[in-house]
């Protein structure tokens, strides 16, 4: 898709009044990477301007008009969800087939606060189904951290041989979860999140058929990259574009009530980019067991689910796997220095605490100990502890290094900036150390990063970063001897268009390192990197089409590129070369500026 067709369209980033047929019809073909429709289901429900109550056969013409506007506009390799009730789901399913989709999963999400019926079971689920145009040829995040889960072999067996990236999830089904709450897992495509009832504070307040942003959230970031355009034919609440917008997306939505897209404007501008999803992920905060007393305690709550989270771990894993948690406390420090021993094999704490593998087996082995404790604060707490010297004094000793070669380091380290950059944004108050202790913030880089580096695995890339604030404090506190030469600015070339052979060339050949600009079709600059090898380095780039879409639209178009060749320079001598240029050039947009340029207290030492 031409990111130019819609870089100046006026549609984008607002909530039009307008019939959605209408709408899409002004849209031009192949322009939405995802869309996402919740429409009227036609069950006589009360809406501002809308008759949810058409026959049956009027309604499924209807449903097939608005359908091949969704397939029209979007682009070959897009998504399109479809939220819907019991009544038309089949009828709609196979329509939509009809059309020219394919169906890649047809799931379940259960929610609470289901409307009690007297004389059938009562409804407690809606469908979502997952539609793509060409099943070979989709876009899918399999390898985002936030869309597989851990594997038994991390988990349970502490395996080495485990995948580190996880697994992706399975099929199930599963009885009530009010019952059986940790029989029950978002990571099946029975997905539990609590529907957003009148109390919550999630709800928006001016639309009765409100869907949670955590279920928008998983969507998008399965289906969707930051910066990619999403659709939601029928806003009502907004929740749709809220979430695009905080997740970094560009939205249009189209809604026929003017009451509500001037309340659905209105959310919209008290969100920024980065903004928290709002609402419960965790089933438990919404739904909490039936089986309790009526008075019971918050204690005696704790230690009941406690007790039915160890029935169902042992009913999945097997009688032989007794689990002993006491949740009534946090660990003690020799609890969590003993913990440390068990699984460390001779690696330092930071090792431990950024290889995805140790890490998992850190949290085991912790968890057959106590669950009640965050992750982030036994990992703070590790760190204090090595600090304070109390891992030594117990006969640890952490002498296996960590061996990743300095070549594979520099060659990522771009990503690495990138990610930090955009983290640093998002969560202004946090340091490296605060990312890297946090597992969900963690998660987070792991995205970023490999969004841009698709060939280096999650613990190269979290080294990367450790060794970036250690060289930019080397190449920042620099002192020049007094037989060092003095160092000329380098020599930037032309601009052109970016691509993986956009490097320079010398009389010898190609020239292979120095420094690069990458630009906007302004000409503004939006990053600045050192490499070795410019054909190296522009190929991890642009090796994906999601890095080269992430360039696409931070450019507004094709990306330029400017170079400047440092001959025969060292990995030092370049990032000192780059440091410079970049405060007395501050306004990259993507770099880290902050990091090149002041003395700010970005965390700790560099690990071990």
């Amino acid at each position: 898709m031409d990111p130019n067709v819609l870089k100046t369209h006026p549609a984008f980033g607002q909530i039009h009044v307008s019939d959605c047929i209408d709408g899409m019809a002004e849209l031009p073909a192949g322009c939405i990477d995802l869309a996402f429709a919740d429409p009227p289901f036609n069950i006589g429900y009360t809406y501002d301007v809308y008759d949810d109550s058409l026959e049956s056969d009027e309604y499924i013409q209807w449903s097939e008009s608005w359908i091949r506007g969704v397939h029209r506009v979007l682009a070959d390799d897009g998504a399109f969800w479809l939220a819907i009730g019991d009544e038309y789901a089949a009828e709609l399913k196979v329509l939509a087939q009809q059309i020219g989709f394919q169906c890649r999963s047809w799931v379940i999400w259960y929610y609470t606060f289901g409307v009690h019926c007297k004389y059938k079971f009562t409804r407690s689920h809606a469908h979502l189904f997952h539609f793509v145009k060409d099943e070979k040829h989709f876009k899918f995040n399999a390898d985002d951290p936030s869309v597989r889960v851990p594997s038994a072999r991390q988990l349970v067996y502490n395996d080495r041989r485990a995948n580190s990236k996880g697994r992706m999830p399975d099929d199930t089904w599963i009885l009530r979860p009010q019952d059986l709450p940790y029989g029950f897992t978002a990571d099946e495509d029975i997905w539990y999140f609590p529907r957003v009832a009148g109390t919550f504070k999630e709800r928006a307040g001016f639309h009765g058929c409100q869907m949670p942003e955590q279920l928008l959230g998983r969507i998008i970031r399965a289906c969707s990259d930051p910066g990619d355009k999403v659709l939601d034919p029928f806003s009502g609440s907004a929740t749709t574009v809220a979430v695009a917008k905080k997740l970094g997306r560009e939205f249009i939505s189209f809604e026929m009530s003017e009451e509500y897209v001037s309340l659905g404007t209105e959310r919209l501008e008290q969100i920024r980019v980065g903004d928290p999803l709002t609402g419960a992920a965790d089933p438990l905060r919404s739904a909490p067991a039936t089986n309790g007393k009526k008075n019971e305690s918050k204690a005696e709550k704790l230690a009941r689910e406690e007790e039915e989270r160890q029935r169902w771990a042992t009913q999945q894993v097997g009688p032989q796997l007794e689990f002993q948690f006491e949740t009534m406390r946090a660990m003690t420090d020799g609890e969590l220095i003993n913990a440390f021993r068990e699984i460390h094999d001779g690696h330092s704490v930071d090792r431990v605490l950024l290889d995805p593998v140790l890490s998992d087996r850190l949290e085991s082995a912790c968890r057959r100990i106590s669950e009640r404790e965050p992750a982030a604060s036994r990992r703070q707490r590790l760190i204090e502890l090595r600090a304070s010297g109390a891992l030594t004094a117990e006969g640890i000793h952490t002498e296996r290094p960590t061996t990743i070669p300095t070549t594979t380091l520099e060659r990522f380290s771009y990503a690495a900036e990138l990610a930090w950059a955009i983290l640093v944004q998002r969560y202004p108050e946090h340091s490296l150390d605060d990312i890297f202790t946090d597992p969900k913030l963690l998660e987070e880089f792991d995205r970023e990063a490999m969004l841009h580096a698709a060939d280096a695995d999650p613990l190269t890339l979290r080294w990367c970063a450790t060794q970036l604030r250690s060289w930019a404090t080397t190449a920042r506190e620099h002192q020049p001897g007094a037989d060092e030469p003095e160092q000329s600015a380098p020599k930037f070339s032309a601009a052109k268009n970016w691509t993986t052979t956009s490097g320079p060339t010398s009389k010898s050949g190609s020239a292979k390192g120095g420094l690069y600009q990458v630009l906007a079709q302004d000409g503004s600059v939006l990053f600045v990197g050192e490499t070795s090898d410019f054909t190296v380095r522009f190929g991890d780039h642009l090796a994906s089409e999601s890095a080269a879409r992430f360039w696409r639209n931070e450019a507004g178009g094709q990306p330029k590129i400017r170079t400047a060749s440092i001959q025969d320079a060292t990995g030092p001598e370049r990032r000192l070369a780059m440091c410079r240029w970049l405060q007395e050039n501050p306004a990259a947009s993507r770099n880290l500026v902050s990091l090149w340029s002041t003395d700010i207290p970005l965390g700790a030492s560099t690990p071990s």
